[in-house]
């Protein structure tokens, strides 16, 4: 009798273990973990290129290790399976699965996303990170680019820019009129609104651009970047400070049909991996920044300037008309741009008691002079 009631009692776990093989999530999962994907991302910048070109390259290796190589990820660089500012659409499609680039560059489709990147005048690379990821940014990004098929990722931040490179020098409004400028997003509609023309070009045509006089004028990254691509040997001024892009987020982009295959494991190292690399780029860059810039201004003898006050501030009235302006009739921009501003003031509110407080008084005290 016992023995009949013992092998009863296996027989019903058999079956039920049969069962759950077939059913169960755990035994989708285990099935799963023999599984490898072979992904594709393509970028906006030149193929390992210094800071932003190796995040893309930075998040492809970590998921790489992480994964044990289920999910194997090829970085190409702009031009290399799709021209640079068609990475968003190539993605949105599915072309590609993945994409990395910034957000400003595809503002003809999607005005809105500029606030993802940078608004003039706006947040720095600390203040964004904390809306994103604390003020309920994140929410409100994944929500606009689900319009589009995709699932965004902070994937790198170059920290405050400079705020470019010129021929001429800048001492009033008026010296800005008739000045073509490689300049995005709002940046480049407020450029334009004080009188120059904005031109939207990748980083690698940019030197070509100023050296044949196809543009005057140019903002690009920081000094880290700017050294590289020689933009000292084809421009004499160097200003600041970045006003057009106080703490420009890059963002690792995903199909969200692609995303949605994969499983969850896999999911959480791909946000991981990008969030990792987010503040890998922003600490290389204000680690190289000051290295390069110092090279510039001592090796090359490039003339860093200031943009004068009244020039600042006349650009910042023209920047809050044209925030304004993008918010339009649309209720999940009107969202966003109240989200981000609420954030924007109260952060300000903050920092005048810390970070600036803090900047202000160790630069009095040891006797700073920009």
């Amino acid at each position: 009798m016992k023995l009949l009631s013992v092998s009863l009692v296996v027989g019903a776990l058999f079956l039920t273990s049969c069962g759950q093989s077939s059913t169960e999530p755990g035994a989708s999962a285990s099935a799963d973990q023999t599984k490898r994907y072979k992904w594709r991302m393509v970028t906006t910048w030149p193929k390992n290129f210094p800071g932003m070109g190796m995040a893309p390259e930075k998040i492809a290796e970590r998921v790489r290790i992480m994964s044990n190589g289920r999910l194997d990820i090829t970085v190409y660089g702009a031009g290399e399976v799709v021209p640079a500012l068609e990475t968003f659409e190539a993605v949105s499609q599915g072309t590609v699965q993945m994409g990395h680039g910034a957000s400003y560059y595809w503002r003809g489709s999607v005005p809105a996303a500029q606030f993802f990147t940078a608004v003039p005048f706006g947040l720095s690379a600390q203040e964004m990170n904390g809306w994103l990821l604390h003020g309920g940014g994140m929410a409100l990004w994944e929500e606009l680019y689900a319009r589009f098929n995709l699932v965004p990722i902070s994937g790198g931040n170059t920290g405050t820019q400079m705020a470019g490179w010129f021929n001429k020098e800048i001492n009033s409004l008026s010296d800005l009129q008739g000045v073509k400028m490689r300049i995005p997003g709002l940046g480049g509609e407020v450029f334009e609104a004080a009188g120059g023309t904005a031109v939207n070009i990748p980083g690698g045509e940019i030197f070509t651009s100023l050296q044949t006089g196809v543009i005057d004028a140019a903002e690009w990254v920081g000094p880290f970047n700017d050294l590289v691509l020689g933009f000292h040997q084809v421009a004499k001024y160097y200003y600041y400070p970045g006003w057009q892009e106080p703490g420009p987020n890059l963002e690792l982009i995903i199909n969200q049909d692609a995303f949605n295959e994969l499983p969850k494991d896999l999911q959480a190292m791909l946000r991981n991996a990008s969030l990792a690399v987010n503040n890998d780029v922003l600490s290389e860059y204000t680690a190289r920044n000051n290295q390069a810039l110092k090279e510039l201004v001592e090796v090359h003898k490039v003339q860093v300037r200031r943009l004068p006050d009244d020039v600042l501030a006349a650009l910042k009235v023209i920047s809050d008309e044209k925030v304004r302006a993008l918010v339009g009739e649309d209720p999940l921009n009107r969202r966003i741009f109240e989200s981000y501003e609420a954030y924007r003031r109260s952060v300000m509110d903050y920092n005048e008691l810390s970070e600036r407080a803090f900047h202000n008084a160790r630069a009095k005290l040891e006797g700073y002079e920009p």
